[in-house]
């Protein structure tokens, strides 16, 4: 590998980290355990609205509990259900749907070797992800993915979110390397790819759910070989 690229940082969930598999394996499992037949509908309109009160969370609207709820009260009247609008039961309610998301963790496969490849070259490794501090490092540690990151920076711990050139400012401070030295590695053309590239950074659009971790593979390691600074999908 003979590029100039110090450090390659990683997006975490839909990169690394099958979120949208734990999701729904979750919500089948959660589902199940009110009584409610899983489907497709319901497995849609849970990661729908994950998506839409998660960024009202980013953007300040609401608290990380409260996008919680909201959650429960759009989604669960779908599946015949009427949950009380009250704080302490819907937050009740979540619990039994994190303990089922948790146990469904998995990295990609590839990951954890495509770390190591990264790490035996001798470069660093960061992960950036929008999400919370604790569950976010738990994620790592649950995964055997924490110990092959150098640097972790979720948005809470920062208090910015990409794609704001301050996040990837904020990361390669971190690694101690300048953005240019920075590689980029996520599922998000804007949050991850656009949002780098702004801040000098190079960037790769991967999809490992679509692609598998071989192509997720071969487009991180053309550009550190030198080949190509593109953008890939």
């Amino acid at each position: 590998m003979t590029s100039d690229v110090r450090a390659v940082v990683f997006d975490l969930d839909g990169t690394l980290f099958d979120h949208a598999g734990a999701a729904a394996r979750a919500v089948d499992d959660f589902l199940g355990e009110l009584g409610v037949d899983p489907s497709d509908a319901l497995r849609d309109a849970w990661a729908e609205a994950e998506e839409w009160h998660f960024d009202r969370w980013r953007r300040g609207e609401v608290d990380f509990a409260e996008q919680r709820r909201a959650r429960l009260v759009e989604v669960l009247p779908l599946a015949g259900l009427r949950p009380r609008h009250d704080p302490y039961e819907l937050d009740a309610l979540f619990g039994r749907y994190l303990v089922a998301y948790r146990a469904a963790w998995r990295p990609f496969a590839g990951s954890a070797a495509l770390l190591q490849e990264i790490r035996d070259s001798g470069r660093a490794i960061a992960v950036l992800t929008n999400g919370t501090e604790e569950q976010q490092r738990d994620k790592l540690v649950t995964t055997g993915l924490g110990d092959l990151v150098d640097v972790v920076c979720t948005s809470e711990g920062i208090g910015v979110a990409k794609p704001d050139r301050r996040a990837f400012e904020r990361v390669a401070d971190d690694l101690g390397v300048p953005t240019e030295a920075c590689l980029m590695v996520g599922d998000d053309p804007e949050r991850d790819v656009a949002g780098a590239r702004a801040a000098g950074m190079r960037a790769v659009l991967v999809d490992p759910a679509r692609d598998g971790g071989a192509a997720v593979r071969s487009s991180v390691l053309s550009v550190l070989r030198g080949e190509s600074g593109t953008v890939r999908r």
